[in-house]
């Protein structure tokens, strides 16, 4: 009875992996950071006693275009927007102005398109399951950067181009119609973003500003 009802299991999409390219559609959440160096003239700015950056969150959509390489490798593009993931720093401030707190907030608004290009190793098969890695780099560009807006208000300025290094896994349930693919990547910048101003007092007191992500998604390859 055992062998009978393995030979009667289905079998979904089996001439998936026999396709030269395909293509499918991403969505995802993005936890978003930033890793910040000080000044080495901090210590020279009594205005400013500390500043933390926090974490924020994101949601992106966009495409999946995928080629087949070999057995195991294959190489795919994912254009995709990513809305919401605002930056964030709390500086805790010495001799505050009037229209100042002691602890001050402040919030970069944020909308990257991303182009990132990866390499996938897949592993086999197993019925309709399949667990892959995959690493990768990115183009990404801050379409919400205003440098003029943000000096108005006193605000870091951000350059637009970032690029980074990113891994992750990911793991395909092929279902009858379409794969479904949740995965969670990790994304380290590679150039500092930080277009400093040393007469912005929220500026000056910090040096190279770089990108950090981590991302959980869901691909659908129909």
């Amino acid at each position: 009875m055992a062998l009978s009802s393995n030979a009667q299991k289905e079998f979904n999409r089996p001439d998936h992996d026999d396709l030269p390219y395909y293509f499918g559609l991403t969505f995802g959440y993005s936890n978003m950071n930033l890793h910040t160096e000080k000044d080495p003239r901090f210590l020279q700015y009594d205005s400013v006693l500390s500043v933390e950056p926090g974490a924020s969150g994101g949601f992106s959509a966009g495409l999946l275009a995928t080629v087949k390489l070999s057995d195991r490798f294959e190489l795919r593009a994912a254009p995709q927007l990513i809305i919401g993931g605002a930056k964030t720093f709390t500086y805790t401030l010495q001799y505050p102005n009037s229209l100042e707190s002691a602890v001050e907030k402040k919030t970069l608004p944020s909308t990257i398109f991303s182009l990132p290009l990866q390499l996938k190793f897949n592993s086999d098969r197993i019925d309709n399951f399949r667990v892959y890695m995959m690493t990768g780099l990115t183009y990404d560009v801050d379409l919400a950067s205003n440098s003029n807006e943000r000096n108005a208000q006193d605000l870091i300025k951000l350059n637009k181009i970032d690029y980074g290094l990113e891994a992750g896994v990911g793991f395909n349930f092929f279902l009858k119609f379409v794969t479904l693919s949740p995965e969670i990547k990790i994304h380290n910048g590679l150039t500092n973003i930080h277009d400093r101003d040393p007469d912005l007092k929220f500026s000056n007191v910090l040096g190279d500003l770089k990108s950090r992500m981590i991302v959980f998604s869901i691909n659908i390859e129909p």
